[in-house]
C-alpha cells in the first residue's frame, strides 16, 4: 500500500488501523480515532493511517446512543493490522473477567512483533481480558479503575494518569483521553510538527503529558479565559529565557502561592512542569524542522546547555535528541 514520505525521502507504509468495537460502543471515542489517525497527512500530503471499523462479526453494532453504526471488517482485519484500537463498551466491559473473551478475539488482538494494541477507558478491560496487560502498568477511567485493580490484579492500575504508554501496549483513560493517546501515537510515529499540525486541525491541545493527572478541577480552555492564560501565552513567546515561578506570577499579578494553586487547578501540573513540557515540544520542532547544533536547540528551547536537553528530552520522550532527529530526519546528529 502506498504510503507517506520521510524526511530522508523514503516513501513510509501507510499504518493499518484497526477499530474493534462492540456493542454499546462509544461512538465518541470510535469518531476520534478516525478524526485524529484517519487525518493525519504527511508533509506531501499523504494519508498516513488507513483506519477500518471492525467488529468481532461484521455488521450492524449498536451504540450507547440511540443510532447503530455499521462495521464492514471482522477479526481478520484486526489481526493483520499494525495497530489495533478498542474503544469502550460500557455495557460489557466491566463485566469482563480473565479469560472472558473468545478464543477468536484473543487470538486476533494477540501481540506479534511490529504491532502494537491500545485502549481507550473502559477498553482497558478487554486488553486485561486478553492477558496483553498481565505484569503491566495500565490506566482506564478513574470511576472504573478499582473494580479494573480488583478484577485484574496482575495489572498495576494507575488511575492518576491520562494514558500509559508501555511499548506495544497502550492504555487511556476516559474519551478526551482518547484524544491525548491518538496525537502521542502520530507524534512517535511521525513526530511532533504532524501532531501538532493534527491537532490544530482538530482544535485540541497538541501535547497533554501522559503523565498528567485526570484529576484536573477546572476544564482545559482558551488561554485568555483562564486566570493563569496570559502567563502561558506570554511565556510561549520566550521560551529561549530562563523563566522562573515569580516571572509567570508577576504577569498575572499573583502571588507565587496563589499562581501555582490556580495553574495546578487549570492544568493538571506545575508550572515548571508546564514549562519544561513545552521547552521539550519546541526541541522537537526544531530537530525535526532545522539542521540546527543540539547546543543552538539547547539554547533556542530554554535549555540553556546540551547537557540539561538531553537530560529533559530523555526524561519526556524517551530517546535522545540525536536519536529523536535521525528518526525523523534520516541523520542522526
Amino acid at each position: 500500500m502506498a504510503g507517506a514520505r520521510h524526511a530522508s525521502g523514503a516513501r513510509l507504509p501507510r499504518q493499518t488501523v484497526a477499530v474493534l468495537v462492540r456493542d454499546g460502543v462509544l461512538p465518541m471515542e470510535l469518531g476520534l480515532v478516525h478524526q485524529l489517525l484517519g487525518t493525519a497527512r504527511s508533509p506531501s500530503g499523504d494519508l498516513l493511517y488507513d483506519v477500518r471499523t471492525c467488529a468481532p462479526r461484521p455488521g450492524r453494532i449498536r451504540t450507547d446512543a440511540d443510532f447503530p453504526i455499521y462495521a464492514e471488517h471482522g477479526l481478520d482485519v484486526v489481526a493483520a493490522a499494525d495497530t489495533v484500537m478498542v474503544p469502550a463498551s460500557h455495557e460489557s466491559d466491566e463485566e469482563l473477567e480473565p479469560g472472558g473473551l473468545s478464543p477468536e478475539l484473543v487470538s486476533a488482538l494477540a501481540l506479534r512483533e511490529g504491532r502494537r494494541v491500545a485502549s481507550i477507558c473502559t477498553g482497558a478491560f478487554v486488553l486485561a481480558a486478553a492477558g496483553l496487560l498481565n505484569g503491566r502498568r495500565a490506566t482506564t477511567h478513574w470511576l472504573s479503575a478499582d473494580r479494573f485493580a480488583r478484577r485484574f490484579p496482575e495489572v498495576t492500575v494507575d488511575a492518576d494518569v491520562l494514558y500509559v504508554d508501555e511499548n506495544e501496549v497502550l492504555t487511556s483513560a476516559g474519551e478526551a483521553a482518547g484524544i491525548d493517546l491518538c496525537l502521542h501515537l502520530i507524534r512517535s510515529d511521525h513526530g511532533a510538527a504532524i501532531a501538532a499540525e493534527v491537532a490544530r486541525r482538530t482544535v485540541v491541545p497538541p501535547h497533554r503529558e501522559g503523565g498528567q493527572s485526570q484529576y484536573i478541577q477546572r476544564p482545559l480552555a482558551d488561554p485568555q479565559l483562564t486566570s493563569t492564560g496570559a502567563a502561558r501565552s506570554w511565556a510561549m513567546t520566550r521560551l529561549a529565557d530562563p523563566l522562573t515561578l515569580a516571572d509567570l506570577a508577576a504577569v498575572e499579578s499573583m502571588s507565587v502561592r496563589t499562581f501555582s494553586r490556580r495553574f495546578r487547578e487549570e492544568t493538571g501540573l506545575t508550572p515548571m512542569q508546564w514549562l519544561t513540557q513545552r521547552r521539550v515540544d519546541r526541541a522537537r520542532e526544531l530537530l525535526e524542522s532545522t539542521d540546527h547544533t543540539i547546543d543552538r536547540i539547547a539554547t533556542e528551547s530554554g535549555f540553556g546547555t546540551a547537557a540539561s536537553l538531553r537530560q529533559h528530552f530523555a526524561a519526556g520522550v524517551g530517546v535522545a535528541p540525536g536519536v529523536y532527529r535521525g528518526a525523523f530526519r534520516g541523520s542522526a546528529r
